[in-house]
């Protein structure tokens, strides 16, 4: 195995495809949008990761990597395309459907097919084995299929590539083998053999166990607000047991995992109760943040709310399934002008503002990203540029202490606290 087709060169298939072919593999990356693939091969990068650039350029002045609209022949083809999630919360397989439908032409006897992009279970064996034989060629004895989940932080991809812990699941042994074989040259954790509807579950299960847990942090920071408590305190207290870890809450759950995943198993089995009920639960919690916002700008005229940080994670450019983006729709349907500060985020939906520009005026700082940058904003500068100074960190990531030396009233996602309720009821 000399020569691989990573198809989707996003936050998984760009930095894959680069790790193998600065390992001497000749790597053809394949991407549907032209300004990419120029990009590409440019020796630059179209997405924001630490160190990736370095490895883009490197990958492609050795000619090892480049980049195509259209799959070449070769002995590998490894497909890392989104699987997003509809409005029906479905899993979107077109993208998959399209890349294998793609590679059909040039696949020849030996060939191995790994799926990476995370999908629902049964995705492998029903929807890419079945496609696969329109090739006349054997799958199994001819053609070999593994699922080989995709198991990293953003942030910290290409250590993650490589350190991590990999899962193989292939059809049969023999593709199993064969993916390991080939997964060895770059991965330096363990490589773990299983089946590939195992391995597609193992991928959402780590994701819906984080959910679910989170759930639980938010479900714990609503009977805050109604009994009047700290459960930041209390999870904090509860967390001292050495069998216990809840999460933090927050203003809900974003991502191309943590939104999406779940839903997959929901959408496979009726008995997947608890997880869509955690699903549900953190959708739910960016209504809640901007409700609880929205009482604090009552009686207020023309209330502007400055929006810090719109990632859905914190110092990540990446807004896929933001639960800012639905705070913000909620605000703007209840009349509140909202200007976007993101020092990481440089396109959006909606505007975004320079700092200043972003506090100026402003009745309410809501923080629904834990950059590092926001922990050294000046709080006495900024908040001259207000008309009332009131921040809500939903992220519990600010100096507090800071602010409100400052002149600011702080309120702390889940910390119950009498002044703001009193200034929501005045």
């Amino acid at each position: 195995m000399k020569k691989i087709c990573v198809l989707g060169l996003g936050y998984i298939g760009l930095p894959t495809a680069s790790i193998f072919a600065n390992n001497g593999f000749e790597v053809i990356g394949v991407d549907i949008d032209q300004s990419v693939v120029n990009t590409i091969n440019q020796g630059n990068i179209h997405i924001k990761e630490p160190g990736l650039n370095t490895i883009v350029r490197a990958a492609v002045n050795s000619g090892n990597l480049i980049a195509s609209t259209t799959p070449k022949e070769a002995d590998v083809f490894i497909i890392a395309v989104p699987t997003p999630i509809t409005d029906q919360k479905k899993a979107d397989l077109s993208f998959i459907k399209s890349a294998v439908n793609s590679i059909i032409p040039h696949l020849r006897n030996g060939n191995l097919v790994i799926l990476e992009s995370t999908s629902p279970p049964r995705t492998t064996v029903d929807i890419v084995v079945p496609l696969l034989e329109k090739s006349g060629l054997e799958v199994g004895t001819e053609i070999y299929v593994a699922h080989c989940p995709e198991r990293v932080l953003p942030g910290n991809i290409l250590h993650e590539l490589i350190y991590n812990n990999r899962i193989i699941g292939g059809i049969n042994e023999q593709s199993s083998q064969k993916a390991k074989e080939l997964y060895e040259r770059i991965v330096q954790g363990d490589i773990v053999i299983t089946d590939a509807t195992s391995a597609e579950m193992a991928k959402l299960m780590e994701n819906t166990f984080r959910d679910v847990n989170i759930a639980l942090a938010n479900e714990l920071c609503k009977i805050a607000y109604d009994i009047k408590l700290d459960a930041l305190e209390v999870i904090k207290l509860a967390n001292m047991h050495p069998r216990v870890n809840i999460h933090s809450p927050g203003p809900g759950v974003g991502g191309h995992c943590l939104a999406v995943d779940p839903w997959f198993i929901v959408e496979k089995s009726k008995f997947a109760e608890l997880i869509k009920l955690g699903r549900n639960i953190n959708d739910n919690m960016p209504k809640f943040v901007a409700t609880r916002a929205l009482q604090l700008l009552k009686d207020i005229e023309d209330p502007v709310v400055t929006i810090l940080g719109v990632a859905y994670k914190g110092n990540v450019d990446d807004t896929r399934e933001s639960p800012a983006t639905s705070v913000i729709k909620e605000l703007i349907d209840n009349g509140v002008s909202v200007r976007v500060y993101d020092p990481h985020v440089k396109n959006y939906e909606y505007e975004l503002f320079s700092l200043e520009e972003a506090f100026r005026r402003s009745n309410l700082v809501l923080v629904l990203a834990d950059h590092s940058e926001f922990k050294y904003l000046s709080a006495s500068e900024l908040g001259k540029l207000m008309r009332r100074k009131a921040v809500f960190d939903t992220k519990n990531c600010l100096n507090h202490l800071k602010w409100e030396k400052a002149g600011f009233l702080v309120e702390v996602l889940g910390k119950y606290s009498s002044r703001w309720n009193e200034l929501a009821s005045s």
